[in-house]
C-alpha cells in the first residue's frame, strides 16, 4: 500500500512538472512585437496607436504583444519606413513626405486639392490605397492610412487677397513650398519643430499648416491671423505598416484580428484630426488672433494660380509610366465622394 502511494504520488508530480512545463511552452508562443511612431507620446495620433495596440491585445486573447516606442524613441520618423523593411521595427507609423520621390503615386495626396476636413482626407487615401494599389507599397503590409486636415496660411501680417503675398516669407516643405511660389510668395524650407520660433524672430513671416499646429505646436502665440484658403488645402498622408516577413509569419486568424482592428481604427484617425483642428481653432481665437475666410471669387484665384503644381506633378509621374492625370481625378471624385464640396 505505501508503494502504492509513493507511485501516486511520484505521478502527480510528474503531471504538474508537465503542465508547468507546458505553460512556460505555450509563454513561449506569445507573438512579441514592437511598434515607431514618431508623434511625441502625449499628441493624440500617439495615443491613438496605443489604444490600436491594446485592442489588438485585447482581441487576440493575449496571443500577441507589442511593445510601444512612440515620439522617435526606436527610430526617427524619415528612418521608420526603412526600419520596418529592414525589422528594426515590426510595425510603423509616420509621414510619406519625409521620403519625398520614393512613393510617386500615393505623393499625389498631398497636392493642393481642396481638402475641408481631416476626415475627408483620411477616408481619401484609403480609398485611394484601394484602388490603386501602388507598388511602391509593396515592401511591407500597408495596415491602414490616415492623413491630416486642411493645411492652411497662418500669418503675422492680414491676407486678403493673392497680391497680399507678395514677398512674404513662408514657411513650407514639399508640395507645400510650390504652393506658396505659385501665389508669389517666397518658399522658406523648414521642419515643423523649428517654426515657433522662426515666426517669432521674424525669419518667417507665416506658414503653412493645418489648424492643429496653432495649439500642438502653440504657434497661435507667436502668429495673427489665419487665412481659410480651403480651395488648395493640402494634406500630409500617413501611414501604419508592418514588415512584409514578419506579417506572413502570423497565423490566419490574428492576421484577420489586425486587418479588422486597422479599419475601425482609419475613422478614429480622422475624427481625431478634426478634433485638434477644432481646438487649434479654439485656441487662437482665445488669445485675439483673427481668421480670415477667402471670398469665393478669391478662392477660386488662389485654385488657379496652384494649378501649374498639380500639372507638373501629373507630368512628372507619368515621365515614370505612372497615370498621373488618373490619380489626380480620383482624388477630386474620391473628396466629393468622402463629404467634401
Amino acid at each position: 500500500m505505501g508503494r502504492k502511494i509513493v507511485f501516486i504520488l511520484v505521478a502527480l508530480a510528474f503531471a504538474t512538472f508537465l503542465v508547468f512545463d507546458y505553460g512556460l511552452c505555450a509563454g513561449k508562443k506569445v507573438i512579441e512585437l514592437n511598434y515607431a511612431n514618431f508623434f511625441p507620446p502625449t499628441h493624440i495620433q500617439a495615443k491613438l496607436g496605443e489604444s490600436w495596440i491594446k485592442e489588438i491585445e485585447k482581441r487576440t486573447g493575449g496571443k500577441v504583444k507589442i511593445t510601444y516606442f512612440p515620439g522617435g524613441a526606436l527610430l526617427k520618423g524619415n528612418q521608420i519606413y526603412d526600419g520596418v523593411i529592414k525589422g528594426v521595427a515590426d510595425i510603423g507609423m509616420s509621414c510619406f513626405a519625409y521620403t519625398r520621390g520614393r512613393f510617386p503615386a500615393i505623393e499625389a495626396i498631398d497636392l493642393p486639392m481642396g481638402y475641408p476636413s481631416g476626415k475627408v482626407a483620411t477616408r481619401v487615401i484609403n480609398e485611394f490605397y484601394k484602388k490603386f494599389r501602388p507598388k511602391e507599397l509593396d515592401e511591407v503590409k500597408v495596415l491602414y492610412l490616415h492623413a491630416h486636415g486642411p493645411g492652411l496660411l497662418h500669418s503675422k501680417k492680414a491676407v486678403y487677397k493673392m497680391e497680399d503675398l507678395k514677398g512674404l516669407k513662408i514657411r513650407s516643405t514639399g508640395f507645400s513650398a510650390k504652393v506658396a511660389k505659385a501665389l508669389g510668395a517666397v518658399p522658406v524650407a523648414m521642419p515643423q519643430g523649428g517654426t515657433y520660433e522662426a515666426l517669432q524672430k521674424g525669419v518667417v513671416d507665416a506658414t503653412f499648416s493645418p489648424m492643429e499646429v496653432l495649439k500642438g505646436w502653440k504657434q497661435a502665440e507667436v502668429i495673427k491671423y489665419t487665412v481659410e484658403c480651403y480651395s488648395i488645402g493640402y494634406t500630409t498622408g500617413m501611414f501604419v505598416v508592418m514588415n512584409k516577413r514578419k506579417w506572413n509569419s502570423l497565423p490566419e486568424d490574428i492576421q484577420k484580428v489586425f486587418e479588422e482592428v486597422s479599419e475601425e481604427w482609419i475613422a478614429k484617425h480622422g475624427d481625431a484630426w478634426d478634433a485638434s483642428d477644432a481646438e487649434g481653432r479654439k485656441f487662437t481665437l482665445s488669445l485675439g488672433n483673427k481668421i480670415i475666410p477667402l471670398s469665393a471669387s478669391e478662392s477660386a484665384r488662389w485654385a488657379k494660380a496652384v494649378r501649374p503644381v498639380i500639372d507638373e506633378y501629373v507630368a512628372g509621374v507619368e515621365k515614370k509610366g505612372l497615370p498621373g492625370k488618373e490619380y489626380v481625378e480620383a482624388i477630386r471624385n474620391l473628396i466629393k465622394k468622402c463629404g467634401g464640396k
